[in-house]
């Protein structure tokens, strides 16, 4: 899929390196958080000296030393599930039943069985440091006959079941709230400042999450403790002590010490976890200066221009638009030679490869917004789809009416959501199928039956059918919004179905066992949206769904930093003129993208902003970027406004354009 000379390049020299590197601090990090849990599972009030005597022979003993050495496996092998389920996209769910599919997708039930194993081994290793009564899990004890025994030490048994709930349960809550999310920060830090910082925000998540992990096993475990406990007894052939408290009932969880040292367990569990998270985030998302001319030709696959242009890895896609917008508004010597022009020749290769990259992007996403508002949103209500014919006739319409600049046109039918809306911005360039990963599925049985009635064909006797409508009628209906092409020819009169010429079709009677299954068809759907938690698993999540259509906006707010502080800095720095060939261009795809995004923030549920919760470790990044694309696109088109002024008025646009333009040189947006 990717080219394989730059993709092991980057893979090799980069993003393993980097890896590797958090994985390594992690590991030296681990003796002295070590030592802090051996400290607080030992500490007493009344005996510290003798408490600080024993942390230290402990610390010593060689229990200790092959209970860090699996300590150190444990940690490395989050490392590598981190980098292998890391995304700079995150996955975002638009119903239940969508996230109820990634949870028992079989790439996360392997994730969760890892992190299970590992939890075990982290809980055994806690109750071999902790000792005294949680150290072994035999005990002797007597048979009610007086014959020693081998017993089950349920205490053991507990730690290790803790461990196992604990690290299921981080598994599952880093799908639900996208823990693998890897975010690049608008404020670039030192790596030891960013580790700095967020290190008590690690401690505090860590501390919160063990303590409502402990208090569902201690409820998990109260019913269901005693099926783990029979099939440990009868596979290692342990005897229940009828003389101890069983643990799965009232008296024997009211044990202040027990719960204190599951939370401490948990909590240096999952503080050790966090912490290889947090050191592979910082290490990934730190900036990478590519060149922006190659030294010799053979290396120009790793230059800025070829990286933007090519199929590439997410990371790298992101980490090279990056740099581009920290070069534009940074480096004046790298902006040079993006302004400069090929010997022999004179072509301005680096700005054409940069400009249409960027341009691409912000089409792209001009593209969807505009499929989900013709398809969803008209005045907040559905859009009506028609049907057979007519939806092949809207189609040819739409198509000879396309412009013919960056905007390519647009089909009228909507194709199902990919894995990753960003993957296919790349891959498919500006001619690729469109997506709405937030628009209501028809077809769906579970659909809603007032969003079927307004999408429907219009029956003939209803008062909206035909093309006479009273005068009151026709003021309800909004003008539909369009790209500048179609407001030209928005004012003759749309051809009627009746006018356009069809090929005459044979009508041909559907046999009795295609009527048959579609009458058991329509049935079963009917039967299952009556049921209650069928609509409320399959129902689409609206809030979910704006966030998904802006899930890869992090690299559009890039590009536009990049177009604007390049077309800035070109007012005195570009000394041949390259990028004012293509600033009709780039106005023209901003003040698209300016229209659509505002005509996306008029809608329900596009403007509230979510809640934030200071207790995960959850990246809230994914959730405002619409709001932060907002706000860069018309910091944008200021900054090129500001610097050109009145100059823009020679730059060739539609009118609808240059009287937006003309709103934003008046400062009146």
């Amino acid at each position: 899929m990717f080219p394989s000379e730059t993709s092991c390049w980057f893979i090799r020299k980069v993003i393993w390196w980097r890896a590797a590197a958090s994985i390594a601090w992690s590991v030296l990090l681990l003796p002295p958080t070590t030592a802090v849990f051996v400290f607080l599972s030992k500490f007493s009030f009344l005996h510290p000296i003798q408490t600080i005597s024993e942390c230290l022979s402990l610390l010593m003993s060689s229990c200790l030393i092959f209970s860090f050495i699996l300590l150190g496996g444990v940690v490395i092998m989050v490392g590598f599930l981190n980098l292998e389920y890391y995304t700079v996209i995150p996955t975002i769910a638009c119903s239940k039943i969508a996230l109820l599919g990634q949870l028992l997708h079989p790439r996360q039930v392997v994730n969760s069985l890892a992190h299970c194993l590992m939890g075990v081994i982290v809980g055994w290793c806690c109750a071999v440091t902790v000792g005294n009564r949680y150290e072994t899990l035999g005990c002797p004890c007597k048979s009610s006959d007086g014959v020693p025994q081998m017993g089950l030490n349920e205490y053991h048994l507990v730690f290790l079941l803790a461990g196992a709930f604990v690290g299921f349960s981080h598994s599952l809550l880093g799908v639900i709230h996208n823990i693998n999310y890897v975010s690049f920060h608008a404020v670039q830090q030192y790596k030891y400042l960013h580790f700095k910082g967020s290190l008590p925000l690690v401690l505090k998540c860590s501390a919160i999450q063990a303590f409502y992990s402990i208090r569902n096993f201690t409820v998990a475990y109260f019913f269901l403790g005693y099926i783990p406990k029979t099939w440990i007894c009868k596979t290692l052939n342990l005897h229940l002590d009828s003389s101890v408290h069983r643990l799965d009932s009232i008296t024997g969880f009211v044990d202040l010490s027990l719960l204190y040292h599951l939370w401490i367990s948990a909590t240096f569990l999952l503080f050790t976890w966090y912490i290889t998270l947090l050191l592979f985030r910082i290490f990934v998302t730190e900036v990478y200066s590519f060149p922006v001319q190659p030294t010799f030709t053979e290396d120009s696959y790793q230059c800025l221009p070829r990286v933007l242009i090519d199929q590439q890895p997410m990371i790298l896609k992101f980490l090279a638009l990056q740099d581009l917008a920290l070069l534009s508004k940074h480096s004046p010597s790298r902006r040079g030679e993006v302004f400069s022009l090929s010997q022999p020749g004179g072509h301005a290769h680096n700005w054409n490869t940069v400009s249409r990259a960027c341009l691409t992007l912000l089409a792209d996403l001009t593209q969807r917004l505009v499929a989900y508002h013709e398809t969803v949103a008209t005045n907040g209500r559905a859009k009506s789809l028609s049907s057979g014919s007519e939806r092949k006739i809207s189609s040819d319409t739409s198509f000879t009416s396309g412009t013919e600049d960056l905007f390519s046109p647009r089909p009228t039918f909507l194709t199902k959501t990919p894995t990753s809306v960003f993957a296919r911005s790349f891959a498919g360039g500006p001619h690729s199928p469109l997506t709405a990963p937030f628009t209501p599925d028809l077809d769906s049985p579970f659909s809603s039956p007032t969003l079927r009635r307004l999408t429907g064909p219009v029956d003939q006797c209803s008062p909206w059918h035909g093309s006479v409508q009273s005068p009151h009628i026709m003021r309800r209906v909004p003008k539909l919004w369009s790209t500048s092409a179609e407001s030209q020819v928005s004012s003759s009169p749309p051809r009627s179905p009746a006018s356009v010429p069809s090929p005459k079709q044979e009508s041909t009677k559907p046999s009795f066992l295609a009527q048959f299954l579609q009458n058991r068809k329509e049935q079963v759907k009917n039967f299952m949206a009556k049921r209650v938690l069928i609509m409320y698993l399959f129902n689409k999540l609206p809030e979910a769904s704006s966030q998904a259509l802006f899930a890869d906006s992090q690299a559009h707010i890039w590009a536009l930093e990049a177009l604007s502080y390049l077309v800035q800095a070109s007012f005195t720095e570009d000394q041949f003129g390259v990028v004012q060939t293509t600033l009709p261009s780039i106005l023209s795809s901003m003040l698209h993208l300016q229209e659509a995004v505002d005509r996306h923030f008029k809608l329900p549920h596009a403007s509230s902003k979510p809640v934030r919760s200071a207790n995960s470790m959850e990246d809230f990044t994914y959730k405002t970027l619409r709001f932060a694309l907002r706000a860069t696109l018309k910091t944008a088109i200021y900054r090129i406004t500001t610097t050109f002024g009145s100059h823009l008025n020679a730059v060739q646009m539609s009118a609808e354009h240059r009287k937006r333009l003309q709103q934003f040189l008046e400062f009146k947006e």
